[in-house]
């Protein structure tokens, strides 16, 4: 069966003397939930970054459904990230400008969803996660945990095909972390694809397997 996602040969550097990665592949598949580990440095973050179309690599490929998607214009990477990917970002990457209901509903209305079941949706994500209390407060105003739990009710909004998902859990206590790592397989009994990068040897556990970087 064609994997969801792939890397074949990824090669990345920011600094030309010393590769970052160099030739690295991965497949994941359907319904697999995969942890990401290895020592700081060695560019998970980056990885994820290749893998969502953010960065391109010096070489090699990135597969969607078996088609390479490395080289395709900015606009349709934009477009694929918006519909198939969904990103909980090491420093949860929200928008202190807006209010915490609209980070999560920021991709969905990028997709042209509807506003009202998107807004429904949201609120049941929120719930879930605890956090709907803080739907109208600023970034600036929730804790570090609360603000990774926003980041992942975003990142699920959509019912991605992938998500990809940094340190989900490191701000969190045990009993939010469980609830996090719930939601991420049940996206995964969904059909998705979840890289999970974590230093977390309890987030290791949970996972269908481990690749080490």
């Amino acid at each position: 069966m064609t994997p969801v996602l792939a890397a074949d040969g990824l090669t990345f550097r920011y600094d030309p003397a010393a590769p970052l990665l160099e030739d690295w592949s991965v497949e994941v598949g359907a319904g697999e939930v995969v942890a990401v580990t290895g020592p700081s440095g060695r560019g998970k973050s980056t990885l994820l970054y290749l893998l969502g179309l953010m960065l391109a690599p010096r070489a090699g490929r990135v597969l969607l459904d078996g088609q390479d998607v490395t080289t395709l214009p900015d606009a349709r990477r934009a477009r694929l990230r918006a519909h198939r990917f969904g990103f909980v970002f090491q420093d949860a990457a929200l928008d202190p400008t807006c209010t915490v209901l609209d980070n999560v509903l920021e991709t969905a209305l990028y997709r042209g969803d509807d506003r009202a079941t998107a807004t429904r949706r949201a609120a049941e994500l929120m719930a879930e996660f605890g956090v709907a209390l803080r739907a109208h407060a600023r970034p600036g105003q929730v804790s570090g945990g609360q603000a990774q739990r926003i980041a992942l009710a975003r990142a699920l909004l959509g019912e991605p095909d992938v998500v990809l998902a940094d340190e989900p859990t490191g701000n969190l206590d045990p009993e939010s972390a469980t609830v996090v790592l719930d939601a991420l397989h049940r996206q995964a009994g969904r059909g998705a694809a979840v890289l999970v990068v974590t230093h977390d040897p309890r987030v290791v556990a949970r996972c269908d397997r481990e690749v080490v970087l």
